[in-house]
């Protein structure tokens, strides 16, 4: 450490010492210097009177010199300093220095400390920075959740509740034409599911052309009362988007991972970016999906859906989605509950008599069954209604798919005999002839 080849930087101790750089005796008489290794003690006990110690390379300098003071001070206990002859002294050049900077002050609040340490340590990583967000639909809902997350001084969970609410508001208009739509097809449907039936059972008898006519009358009904049932499709064709975007942008935070939503959850769910341990959030999300289904939030009820087995398979979808949903994160989740309870809030709102006036809802009509609809089928009756109709209607695409093609050979092909004889040929005209002339005679 302390050596005539060593470097190192000194340390003030408001104290003198003498020190000879390459047999130059610098006199320092304001603050003496010390090593962290090595304490002050360690020079009091060093054998000459003065410590060699190798500080930087000097070189002579005969246009500046530095003017050190006269007074010095021994170290140790030992013999006085002698006087050093003025041609054992060394120039040093002031620009050989190297300037140090001075310490930053100590702050002396509790307050700036505190605000020091929450500035350098709790600081995280911006979202481009982790390689999030981006020009893409996800990218963009990562973006905005950021900038709410940093703006608002929120944690995640209401973050992901407030862009849900955000998103659902903006929907709205076309959640309230759905349930216009839904409303219409619910007071109809007795009557639809009549006609319905006569097409069902014109085809299951072969009569193509009772099947085509009933089929028709069913296009006019639902002109004329302004039924369309892609317009129940509407709401949820516009959210499957929406709702991907979301997925894929919670997921690519969760699995960064974002290192603040580790603790930005709510109640049992602290950690979004895991998946709930105790399966409470994917048991929720069921539940609420199952709800949304029956009650009909962005389309009609299930209730009144024409086909039975499209009801079937819609009730059968939050028990098929549970062991899937165990696995997401908690922010997947949580957007996707969020999602269901507000649904169900805006059916709720709009079930309100005066809300649906004031939309030009129609009211829900609760009418009676019309005979000839029919009685309600069982999953099985479904099954086998469906697949004889659907064999009754791929029979009649052949039938239909040979008239056309035996029309079009008629048309261009040559013409089929169907005659014993040509009456058209010379020699068919002469028997004809000599026919009559025989039959003339025996007259």
């Amino acid at each position: 450490m302390i050596s005539q080849s060593s470097r190192f930087i000194l340390l003030p101790l408001r104290k003198q010492f003498t020190c000879t750089v390459r047999a130059a005796t610098v006199v320092i008489p304001v603050k003496s210097y010390h090593t962290p290794a090595f304490p002050p003690v360690f020079f009091s006990q060093c054998r000459p009177s003065r410590i060699h110690i190798k500080v930087f390379n000097v070189k002579p300098c005969s246009q500046r010199q530095l003017s050190l003071s006269a007074y010095s001070r021994n170290v140790s206990n030992g013999p006085s300093l002698t006087s050093v002859p003025a041609a054992a002294t060394t120039t040093i050049s002031t620009s050989e220095f190297v300037d140090i900077p001075a310490p930053p002050p100590v702050p002396t609040s509790v307050e700036t400390i505190s605000e020091a340490i929450s500035t350098s340590n709790l600081a995280e990583p911006t979202f481009a920075e982790i390689g999030l967000g981006g020009m893409s639909p996800s990218g963009l809902i990562q973006t905005c959740l950021e900038w709410v997350h940093i703006g608002l001084d929120i944690p995640w969970w209401a973050c992901i509740a407030l862009g849900v609410l955000t998103v659902r508001s903006l929907m709205f208009p076309l959640v309230v034409k759905a349930q216009r739509n839904a409303a219409k097809m619910t007071n109809n449907m007795p009557q639809l599911q009549v006609l319905q039936q006569k097409m069902t059972d014109a085809r299951q008898s072969g009569n193509a052309i009772q099947s085509a006519q009933m089929a028709y009358e069913i296009q006019q009904f639902m002109k004329e009362k302004g039924l369309n049932p892609f317009k129940n499709l509407m709401v949820p064709l516009i959210q499957a988007p929406v709702f991907m975007s979301f997925f894929f942008a919670l997921k690519g935070m969760a699995n960064t991972p974002v290192e603040s939503m580790k603790d930005g959850g709510l109640f049992w769910f602290t950690d979004l970016t895991i998946c709930d341990p105790y399966y409470i959030l994917p048991m929720l999300t069921s539940i609420t999906v199952w709800a949304t289904i029956e009650l009909g939030t962005d389309s009609a009820k299930l209730s009144a859906q024409g086909s039975p087995l499209l009801i079937y398979f819609f009730r059968a979808i939050p028990f098929i989605m549970f062991p899937i949903t165990m696995n997401f994160s908690g922010a997947i989740l949580c957007y996707w509950l969020t999602t269901n309870i507000i649904s169900l809030v805006q059916v709720g709102f709009l079930r309100i008599p005066k809300v649906r006036s004031y939309f030009e809802i129609d009211q829900l009509i609760t009418l009676s069954p019309v005979k000839g609809a029919g009685a309600k089928k069982g999953f099985m009756e479904s099954m086998r209604e469906a697949w004889t109709n659907q064999k009754i209607t791929s029979e009649l695409n052949e039938r239909q798919r040979l008239m056309d093609s035996n029309f079009k050979r008629a048309g261009t092909g040559p013409v089929q005999k169907t005659y014993s004889y040509n009456p058209t040929a010379p020699k068919a005209q002469q028997l004809v002839q000599q026919g009559f002339k025989q039959a003339k005679k025996a007259a």
